[in-house]
């Protein structure tokens, strides 16, 4: 019993320790309903879970990877501007997961065999968030499982590489792991596929081989935990220097690609100082200690 009991303890701690691996997390924007979609995760992907719930934020995992849910209201939603790209290395695996996303959800492009791929989905889900499901490695986009896939499109088509290197200069920690371009048509010499480890972790990005009616916004945006003020300030100076500054730690880039940067222990310091939470109302870029001493 004893022994059960330890194992338990170490197992719960590993998780936790994979679960706050990310150093960038995605968010994505719910309409009072973030609870409810991160269950129906929770039903639909292994190794999922909520973590903390309120009437504001849901933090929890997927798949091991942190992401956080917002219940926002109706301003913003998801689109396929940001889409959740899942290796899976199991037919039986992929399968399972694409009949519970696809149940309510609009298909993109149905189960198939593909040129690149031998089993591969694009679907989003009843809550309107993007998923492609895709048969490979898990060695090959360093044995993380979901890739948060940047897809520059509507005004911001052609400017894929532009972004990626300005990326690589944003993030003191970026590795690009490869371009593949367009080889032919009206999109020729775009990035057809790119993939870069920023601050450790693997994203993905293209340009879109068809014209969209979309683009970036909030309804999903990336999230930057900084250790201190002084990285706070790097982030926000360099993301807006020819983005755009919102309220509460958001901001643009020039791309249009909405980031959050924020102090580490956010939810610690909000919790212990009731005033905390009116004075982040009135912020654009956080200020840790306007925050812990309002």
């Amino acid at each position: 019993m004893l022994y059960e009991i330890i194992l338990l303890a170490q197992l719960q701690q590993k998780r936790k320790e994979n679960i706050m691996k990310n150093n960038i997390i995605p968010a994505i924007w719910f309409d009072h309903n973030a609870k409810e979609a991160f269950e129906f995760y929770s039903q639909t992907f292994p190794e999922t879970a909520i973590e903390k719930a309120d009437d504001i934020v849901v933090e929890g995992s997927i798949r091991g990877l942190k992401f956080i849910g917002i219940n926002g209201g109706p301003m913003f939603k998801p689109n396929s501007s940001i889409s959740f790209m899942h290796v899976f290395e199991t037919k039986e695996e992929l399968i399972a997961v694409w009949e519970k996303l696809s149940q309510k959800g609009k298909i993109m492009m149905p189960l198939d065999s593909y040129p690149f791929s031998e089993l591969y989905a694009w679907v989003e889900d009843q809550y309107g968030v993007s998923w492609q499901l895709y048969l490979g490695k898990l060695a090959d986009v360093n044995q993380q499982k979901i890739i948060p896939t940047l897809m520059f499109c509507e005004k911001q088509q052609g400017r894929c590489k532009e972004a990626l290197a300005f990326y690589g200069e944003l993030f003191p920690d970026f590795e690009s792991q490869g371009v593949l371009e367009y080889p032919e048509g009206e999109f020729k010499g775009q990035v057809m596929h790119a993939q870069f480890k920023a601050n450790g972790y693997t994203l993905a990005a293209m340009d879109s081989g068809h014209p969209q009616d979309f683009s970036f916004t909030e309804g999903v945006s990336l999230t930057i935990p900084c250790k201190d003020q002084e990285e706070i300030d790097y982030y926000w100076n360099k993301i807006t220097e020819k983005g755009q500054e919102s309220q509460c730690g958001w901001c643009k880039d020039q791309f249009g690609l909405s980031w959050q940067v924020v102090p580490k222990q956010i939810s610690e310091i909000l919790a212990k100082n009731p005033q905390a939470n009116r004075a982040l109302m009135g912020m654009k870029k956080i200020e840790i200690d306007n925050l812990i001493n309002a």
